[in-house]
């Protein structure tokens, strides 16, 4: 091969490596922190006979300072019912009441008795944890929630399941979330109670 050949060759080489490398950089990542997400599911909730399931969330101190749990609950249809955001403390645990807190206010006023929650460990906005309409993923929180199985309405529970966060889903759960804020009028925001106004959606 002549030395022109060559070096035509090697540029090229180089070009494409260059285009590649800023293609990498402008594609977003597939998740946009790790330890981050988790999900889990409710079922016989608000059913005669059946007693109140529990999700505890704990910030176990990793991080410095509080953590927000960004909370958004979907109905068996896959429509988010109503979404939430509570702060939790370093060694701190957040305890919620499925009936009471978490679907006691859906958006279309239809009263959930199965669903999926979904959970986000976020970071602070000014210190406060308002409606989680746009997403700011910082890790570590732990989730835990009792679960009333079948008709005999026996309790179990696990810990929430861990999940990888996509930048669309993060996306989503924001949009959906806002898209509440905008038009429910006040219905589809959990975790209303007085006893939880002062750390959620402050």
């Amino acid at each position: 091969m002549s030395r022109t050949k060559l070096l035509v060759a090697c540029t090229l080489v180089a070009s494409l490596a260059l285009f590649a490398g800023i293609a990498a950089a402008a594609t977003p990542p597939i998740t946009t922190a790790s330890d981050v997400f988790a999900v889990d599911y409710f079922t016989n909730a608000n059913t005669v006979g059946a007693p109140d399931a529990t999700l505890r969330i704990v910030h176990p101190g990793v991080t410095a300072g509080n953590l927000c749990a960004d909370i958004y609950v979907f109905d068996t249809n896959e429509e988010l019912s109503e979404c939430c955001s509570c702060t939790v403390t370093p060694d701190g645990i957040l305890t919620l009441s499925v009936n009471s807190d978490l679907t006691s206010n859906p958006l279309t006023g239809v009263v959930l008795n199965g669903g999926v929650i979904k959970i986000v460990s976020a970071a602070t906005a000014g210190g406060l944890c308002p409606l989680p309409t746009s997403i700011v993923p910082a890790p570590d929180l732990r989730a835990w929630a009792t679960h009333i199985q079948n008709s005999a309405f026996a309790i179990t529970e696990n810990a929430s399941q861990a999940a990888p966060l996509s930048l669309a889903e993060g996306k989503a759960l924001a949009a959906q979330c806002s898209d509440i804020k905008g038009a429910g009028s006040g219905h589809g925001v959990c975790a209303t109670s007085p006893a939880l106004a002062a750390i959620c959606n402050n």
